[in-house]
């Protein structure tokens, strides 16, 4: 009876009233085997209070307490009315105790979620602190020597007699990437200062797409790289998601090979399929020796977390001329899917 209790309190309960009626009417128990079973239905009912609603045991008592009353008044052999009494003490204790049981394991799972509640809140505090600290730094740093790089390349012509109009123009085409860089460290440190995910972002310029993909390439152009575009399939709008990885890949791999291969050849193509964009990024041999690179950058792991992301495939490595290739498929609808890295 007990063993059947653990797991299912109240059909036991159910068969120990039946077995104890039924003993009782059929098979009168001695005056030992009396205690134990009441000590067997008190067992039970302080399993359900300890599984069950303390309004359902309390029910389940009182109905067990009703019937060895009734039992005792229609003359059937339970005892004295000193053992009903002791019966029904110990029916009430059972379910106080199983109540009392199970209002300090609830209280202890209360306790460990809010303890949990409060570490995770500790370590979004933590990340916020960190960011905040970030959007600090980067703002004491990055932003003067590009607020000081816009003002040089703005004071500059005036600064000589007739400057020839190719340096002029150098100069403004500067001043311009500067104010760019700018803007978007603005927005990166309005996104790092922010509290959390659901705060407003207005006032925020809106992130680049494919449709910045001209003014992309007309800087690296200006910065030396001979660098093409082809578009296969009717272009059309992507998720904004899609559209801001696309757009983040090929800015870090034109960025890529200005550092590593400036002067090279580089050719740029866009495929809209049906279901999916794909995206290709192929230099040849740096036609200009490379200056010294200070070490290994994160842009290859940032692409590949976007992609990753997405659910998409992407393949980074040497091409077999000398350069470099960076392929990636993302797909037109973002779907939950892991995404898998293709290392060439």
């Amino acid at each position: 009876m007990l063993v059947v209790a653990l797991r299912r309190p109240a059909p036991a309960w159910w068969l120990s009233m039946a077995f104890l009626t039924g003993i009782t009417l059929e098979y009168p128990p001695t005056h030992d085997t009396q205690i134990y079973v009441w000590m067997v239905h008190a067992g039970v009912l302080f399993l359900l209070a300890l599984r069950m609603r303390l309004f359902s045991a309390i029910t389940a008592a009182a109905f067990s307490a009703l019937s060895a009353v009734l039992l005792k008044l229609s003359g059937c052999s339970v005892g004295s009315w000193k053992m009903i009494i002791g019966a029904l003490a110990l029916f009430a204790l059972a379910v106080v105790v199983g109540a009392v049981v199970r209002g300090r394991r609830e209280d202890h799972a209360r306790l460990t979620e809010q303890i949990a509640a409060t570490a995770r809140e500790r370590a979004l505090r933590t990340v916020l602190e960190e960011r905040t600290r970030i959007a600090r730094e980067l703002h004491d740093v990055v932003a003067h020597h590009l607020s000081l790089i816009s003002i040089q390349a703005d004071a500059a012509p005036y600064r000589v007699q007739g400057p020839p109009p190719e340096l002029v123009t150098e100069l403004a085409s500067i001043r311009a990437n500067a104010l760019e860089g700018l803007a978007e460290l603005r927005h990166m440190l309005g996104l790092l200062r922010s509290n959390g995910p659901g705060d407003s972002t207005t006032g925020t310029s809106p992130q680049p797409s494919l449709a910045q993909l001209d003014g992309l390439l007309g800087n690296v152009r200006a910065a030396g790289l001979r660098a093409t575009v082809r578009i296969e399939g009717p272009a059309r709008h992507l998720p904004p998601g899609v559209e801001l990885s696309a757009y983040r890949i090929i800015q870090e791999a034109l960025s890529n090979v200005l550092r590593h291969a400036p002067g090279a050849e580089t050719h740029v193509e866009l495929v809209y399929a049906r279901d999916a964009l794909g995206l290709r990024v192929v230099n040849g041999p740096a036609a200009l020796p490379a200056a010294p690179s200070p070490g290994a950058g994160h842009g290859v792991i940032g692409m590949r977390e976007r992609v990753a992301m997405l659910g998409g495939d992407v393949a980074v490595g040497p091409a077999p001329d000398g350069g470099y290739e960076v392929s990636a498929v993302l797909p037109a609808c973002i779907a939950p899917a892991a995404g898998k890295e293709i290392y060439a």
